[in-house]
C-alpha cells in the first residue's frame, strides 16, 4: 500500500522524515510540504526530496478555488491511501509566551487547517502541537477545528503525549490530534518512564568542542562563541545537570528566583543520564535555559540540538547559523512522527493494531486542561522521580 502525504506547515521535515523511515508493506510517499519559511523550505527539498511551496495557507484556505487547485495538482488518486498533516505554528499557544494573552493571527491556523482537511477528505489527519493548545484560553479554537472535521464526518481523538516515550531522548510534552473515517482509539508511547533515552544516548559520542570551535567533518557541529561573561558564568555552573550557584552570573536571575523561585534552568547544565529537556527554537544561548552541555563549557550546537530533537545524524539545516536553532526547535521529533506514522499505516491497512497499546496511553483531552498545563507537567515530573527513587 502506498499513501500519499501532503505536509501543512512542514518547517524543516520532521514529520516527513519520519514517515519516510517507516518500514513494511505500507509505504508514506511525500507529496509536497508547505511551509512559508524559505529557510526551511530549503532544508525540507533537500532532505525530503520533495518540494516545498511558500504559499499562504490562510490564502489557501479562504481564496475561492486555490485549494481546489492544489488538488488538482497534487493528483492524490493515484495513491491508495491520503493522509493529510498540520502541525501548526505553537507559538500562538504556547504559555511561556508574553503574548499569549494577546490576539494572534496565528491561532487561526489551526483552524484554517481544519477547513482545508475537510475540503480535501483524506484518509487520515495527523496535527501536533503544544498542550496548551488545549488550555482554556485557546479551546475555541481547538472545539471549532475539532466541530469542523466531525461534521465532514471525520472522528477526532486528541491526546497529550510525552515523546520521551517515542523514544525522543528529550523531556517534550505535546498534544497530538488524530481524525480517521472510522473509529479507533489513541495509540501509546511504547516506552515507559525508566526506560526513556538520555542525553548521553544522543550525543555521547561526538567531538569535543571549546566555545567557537567547529567540527571540521560535520557543518552542523559548530559551538557559538560565546561572550567572557557568559563562559565565566558556565564555568562555575557544576558539571552533569548542574544548577547556576546563587550569586554567579547576572543578579537580576537572583532577585527573580528570590521574587517567585523561576527561572531555575537559566544556564543549567544538562544531565548526561537523564532526557534533556524540551529543546526550543533559542536552544543555542545558555542564558535561555538549561541548554549547557553536561560537562564542556558552551551551549549546544545545531548538531547536539538536531539529535536531542531526534534527527539522524547526517540532517542538514540550511540558512543561517541561529536558523538551524530555529528550525530544530520548532519541528515535530522525526522519532515520534515514525511511530503515529506507523499507527496511521496499520490502520490504514486494516492491520492488527495491539501492539499499539502496550506503554503509556496518553493523557486523554475530554475538555479544558485549566488555564495551562506547565503545572501538571511539573507535577508529572515529579511523582514519577519520587517513583523511581523509590525503585
Amino acid at each position: 500500500m502506498k499513501i500519499g502525504v501532503v505536509d501543512f506547515f512542514c518547517g524543516c521535515g520532521g514529520v516527513s522524515a519520519g514517515l519516510q523511515s517507516v518500514r513494511g508493506s505500507v509505504r508514506f510517499q511525500i507529496v509536497e510540504g508547505i511551509d512559508n519559511d524559505r529557510h526551511c523550505a530549503r532544508t525540507y527539498e533537500r532532505m525530503v526530496g520533495a518540494p516545498c511551496d511558500t504559499a499562504d495557507i490562510f490564502q489557501l484556505a479562504e481564496e475561492q478555488g486555490a485549494i481546489e487547485r492544489k488538488i488538482d495538482q497534487w493528483r492524490l488518486s493515484r495513491f491508495d491511501k491520503v493522509l493529510l498533516v498540520g502541525c501548526a505554528p505553537c507559538q500562538g499557544f504556547a504559555a511561556h509566551r508574553k503574548s499569549v494573552a494577546g490576539p494572534d493571527e496565528r491561532r487561526n491556523l489551526f483552524e484554517a487547517f481544519c477547513g482545508i482537511a475537510a475540503c480535501v477528505q483524506p484518509d487520515a489527519i495527523l496535527m501536533e502541537n503544544v498542550p496548551d493548545l488545549f488550555s482554556k484560553a485557546h479551546w475555541p479554537h481547538f472545539f471549532r477545528g475539532r466541530a469542523t472535521l466531525e461534521k465532514a464526518g471525520y472522528q477526532v481523538e486528541s491526546g497529550i503525549y510525552n515523546f520521551a516515550g517515542f523514544g525522543v531522548p528529550q523531556e517534550r510534552f505535546r498534544a497530538v490530534v488524530m481524525a480517521f473515517k472510522s473509529g479507533f482509539e489513541l495509540p501509546y508511547a511504547p516506552l515507559k518512564a525508566g526506560e526513556y533515552r538520555t542525553v548521553r544516548d544522543a550525543i555521547g559520542r561526538l567531538p569535543v568542542l571549546a566555545s567557537g570551535q567547529a567540527d571540521p567533518l560535520d557543518p552542523m557541529h559548530v559551538a557559538s562563541t560565546h561572550r567572557e561573561s557568559t563562559l565565566a558564568t558556565i564555568r562555575q555552573v557544576p558539571k552533569d545537570g548542574g544548577n547556576r550557584p546563587i550569586g554567579v552570573g547576572p543578579k537580576c536571575l537572583d532577585r527573580t528566583r528570590a521574587a517567585h523561585g523561576g527561572f531555575t534552568d537559566v544556564y543549567g547544565r544538562l544531565a548526561w543520564d537523564r532526557p534533556s529537556v524540551t529543546i526550543t527554537a533559542r536552544c543555542r544561548t545558555p542564558s535561555c535555559g538549561r541548554f549547557t552541555h553536561p560537562d564542556q563549557d558552551r551551549g549546544l550546537t545545531t548538531r547536539e540540538a538536531a539529535l536531542l530533537q531526534g534527527f539522524p545524524e547526517n540532517y542538514v539545516f540550511e540558512g543561517p547559523f541561529d536558523d538551524g536553532f530555529k528550525q530544530v526547535g520548532n519541528a515535530v521529533s522525526p522519532l515520534a512522527a515514525k511511530h503515529l506514522g506507523e499507527f496511521v499505516a496499520a490502520k490504514l491497512s486494516a492491520g492488527r493494531l495491539d501492539s499499539f497499546y502496550v506503554g503509556a496511553p496518553p493523557i486523554e483531552v475530554s475538555g479544558p486542561v485549566g488555564p495551562g498545563f506547565a503545572v501538571t507537567i511539573n507535577g508529572i515530573k515529579r511523582r514519577r522521580e519520587k517513583l523511581l527513587d523509590a525503585a
